[in-house]
């Protein structure tokens, strides 16, 4: 456990963060690879009914479900079923950009495809069972066909790339995209689908995710999408967002408790790991340079960041009604994990406001 010092200046700056508005419920959870160092939950999950959230809480990740669409195409090019080398094309021959774009270029976000506004790309709760995840992102792909630039040119996001990692794992498996990760990553680490999943394994138990009712992101999603069907009443100056999925899982569609996302990423600071070998681990944490051999501080996926010399490997999720970040400090031998409930538009790396009392 920490110092009574750094557990009590840890726990102040994230009540603070509560006390001030700035969040409905923060989690906060910082370990080594078997144990729980610090731990911390405050706030609410329900603002209007008064619920607190608590261990078994579950937040939507959002992009964070890109490390686990990673290491999935890496489980495949360890079985030899694929080399991440090769064209996307080899695999998806429907892939609908560049046929020199290879599947490494998608997983380090080099493949130049472009990457439209996702917040719009969602659908209510009640409607998941009828979605066509597939049909939806056709349309998106005939709007989107011109690539922003060659591929590995340079660094850019894209959403779409790992859209098309999902249909690729799946064409190749011959599994949806969703059991593949529950085979082959959770089921593993016995991580149940009750605390880390695809789909809200509890309403009673899901944080609602909130969003400022003054405020200017709030207005501007009035330009993206119907606020009607997607925004819910004002909850003590917090509206929050009706039950809702992203359209597509491969990108941003995990939803899960804090101490879940631990277990998870607790398996990368292990010895001997049971859902990877050591091989792939060199592989998810080795940065990508460009044509022109300029580091572009991306991996397969993960980020690369030092906190007071500290090396680490983070990923952020953020979108409508959620943030969250997960955070690997290997020569530390420790990680961390942060979730809210109220929205997110870019990667703050929060976590360096708080990790920081462990390394100073």
């Amino acid at each position: 456990m920490p110092g009574s010092q750094t557990g009590d200046l840890i726990d102040q700056f994230l009540t603070s963060q509560v006390n001030l508005h700035k969040t409905p419920s923060v989690q906060y959870v910082f370990f080594d690879a078997s144990n729980i160092i610090h731990r911390f939950q405050y706030g609410w999950a329900d603002i209007k009914n008064g619920i607190a959230a608590d261990e078994a809480t579950t937040y939507n990740a959002f992009s964070v479900t890109k490390t686990f669409t990673a290491l999935s195409v890496l489980r495949l090019a360890e079985s030899k079923t694929i080399d991440i080398d090769d064209p996307v094309k080899k695999y998806l021959p429907e892939f609908p950009y560049s046929a020199g774009i290879t599947i490494r270029q998608l997983l380090t976000h080099s493949s130049g495809i472009p990457n439209p506004i996702p917040l719009r790309w969602i659908h209510l709760f009640r409607e998941h069972g009828s979605f066509n995840r597939n049909e939806f992102f056709n349309e998106i792909f005939i709007k989107n066909r011109k690539t922003k630039s060659s591929p590995n040119e340079k660094y850019a996001y894209s959403n779409l790339g790992y859209v098309l990692l999902g249909q690729l794992l799946e064409k190749v498996s011959g599994l949806k995209y969703e059991d593949y990760v529950n085979l082959n990553i959770l089921r593993p680490l016995n991580i149940g689908t009750d605390k880390l999943g695809f789909t809200i394994p509890n309403i009673t138990r899901h944080a609602k995710g909130y969003i400022r009712t003054y405020s200017f992101e709030n207005a501007m999603l009035g330009f993206l999408f119907d606020k009607g069907k997607y925004i819910g009443e004002n909850e003590k100056g917090w509206s929050f967002f009706n039950y809702n999925y992203v359209n597509g899982p491969s990108y941003g569609g995990l939803i899960g408790t804090p101490n879940a996302f631990a277990r998870y990423i607790q398996e990368f600071l292990k010895p001997y790991p049971v859902i990877f070998t050591e091989e792939t681990k060199k592989k998810l944490f080795t940065e990508n340079y460009t044509n022109n051999n300029k580091p572009t501080g991306v991996c397969l996926s993960w980020f690369k960041g030092a906190l007071n010399s500290k090396p680490y490997f983070t990923h952020a999720g953020g979108g409508g009604g959620y943030y969250c970040e997960i955070r690997i400090y290997p020569e530390a031998e420790r990680g961390s994990v942060i979730m809210f409930n109220r929205t997110g538009f870019k990667d703050e790396r929060f976590l360096d406001q708080v990790d920081r009392y462990f390394f100073m």
